[in-house]
């Protein structure tokens, strides 16, 4: 039977997560509406994964030179990704030491931040440079005063952050998925196409949408069934911090692939789905791949930094050119039907049904243990309120 929801959102929506907590594939439901709807939820997912849990922020490649950054706003809190004079690069908040104005905006290369209410400038490693008018403060040292440091982890290319500094590192949580997709060297593929859009839909369908194969065949009738049908799929069996897919290809594929070679002759005729989540799916080919990096703004909607990333340097544009038109085509056909996903989501006429084959929709159930993991427990005294308080 399918999970109902019937008394206050907190304590229900933790009920439904433990209750199916271990349950087998063939079992599995959809989870009630009110899990991508309700505001108040979100918050707990805000204050218990986004600012706790390991979350992807995009590629190294974006900080590719010192001084290079780029700004962002990650469910409230404002971040810098900056790649230091000093070669290191440090993910900063991004919130003046004086009266707490937000300092950089965009993205570029700079050789200092500078804020523009009072011009207190800080360098590319974060260390306060200049304080107009402070030298008669008797309890204020500009040596001693930086911009906050966060986590900041890179794996296979990509950038991760996280705000809580008690996390343990994600390198060794990420070991098991390491040994699936390593042949693939995602480190050694280059950023050639990124784009950055808001889609009416809670993050959780959009990270659910990409990572099952249930709907590449009856949704993505024109792109993506000629090459990875749904009738290719295969379940990947999880670890505490990834679930994914395998997805064989048709014979449409061109023969001349350049590969990395290590792949063996089944990696480069498999493509692999796989998430890092709260915030990371990718989609791995053996000459170029896919990410999403997601943003939560509110219950329905969320901001997805999108990009491909190429293996080798013998892209003629034309072919780049032909990859990002798939992409975006498939992705715009799965942004429509998002739209109207979270519309029928809200609507007292929705039942949550069961779930697809292991195969086809394992990765929602995988997806719904993760949830279960780390939101299914009780309530920490005051995390929730608290969260919603700030937000009012």
């Amino acid at each position: 039977m399918a999970p109902q929801i019937n008394d206050l959102p907190d304590s229900s929506f933790r009920r439904i997560l433990r209750q199916i907590s271990d349950l087998e594939y063939e079992k599995g439901f959809a989870l009630p509406g009110a899990f991508y709807t309700d505001s108040q939820w979100l918050q707990i997912e805000r204050e218990q994964l986004f600012l706790r849990d390991w979350f992807c922020v995009g590629r190294i490649e974006e900080v590719s030179q010192p001084g290079d950054y780029f700004s962002f706003d990650q469910v409230g809190e404002p971040i810098l990704i900056v790649h230091g004079r000093d070669g290191v690069i440090r993910a900063l908040a991004n919130v003046c030491r004086h009266r707490g104005t937000v300092i950089a905006s965009g993205s570029g290369n700079s050789k200092k931040f500078l804020c523009p209410y009072h011009h207190w400038a800080y360098d590319t490693t974060g260390q306060l440079l200049n304080a107009p008018h402070m030298e008669s403060h008797q309890a204020f040292d500009m040596k001693d005063c930086r911009l906050k440091q966060l986590g900041c982890e890179f794996w296979q290319g990509f950038i991760f952050v996280n705000l809580d500094p008690r996390a343990p590192a994600l390198q060794v949580e990420l070991e098991p998925l390491e040994k699936i997709i390593g042949n693939y060297h995602l480190e050694q593929m280059t950023l050639r196409y990124q784009a950055d859009e808001v889609w009416d839909t809670n993050w959780k369908c959009l990270l659910e949408n990409f990572m099952e194969g249930y709907h590449l065949t009856p949704l993505h009738r024109d792109t993506l069934h000629k090459v990875n049908p749904s009738r290719l799929c295969n379940h990947l069996q999880p670890g505490s911090r990834h679930f994914g897919y395998s997805v064989g290809f048709t014979s449409r594929l061109p023969a001349d692939r350049i590969s990395h070679p290590d792949l063996s002759d089944e990696e480069v005729d498999t493509c692999v789905m796989f998430a890092v989540p709260p915030g990371l799916a990718v989609g791995i080919g053996s000459d170029y791949s896919s990410f999403l990096c997601l943003r939560p703004l509110s219950a329905t909607r969320v901001r997805v930094k999108m990009g491909l990333i190429f293996y080798g340097d013998h892209w003629a544009q034309k072919d780049i050119d032909n990859a990002v038109e798939l992409f975006q085509h498939t992705m715009d056909e799965d942004k429509q039907v998002l739209a109207r996903v979270q519309q029928g989501l809200a609507s007292n006429s929705y039942e949550p049904g069961p779930l697809a084959a292991r195969d086809l929709e394992g990765t929602i159930w995988d997806f719904y243990q993760y949830l279960g993991r780390n939101l299914g427990g009780d309530e920490p005294t005051g995390t929730a309120s608290i969260g919603r308080a700030e937000n009012k």
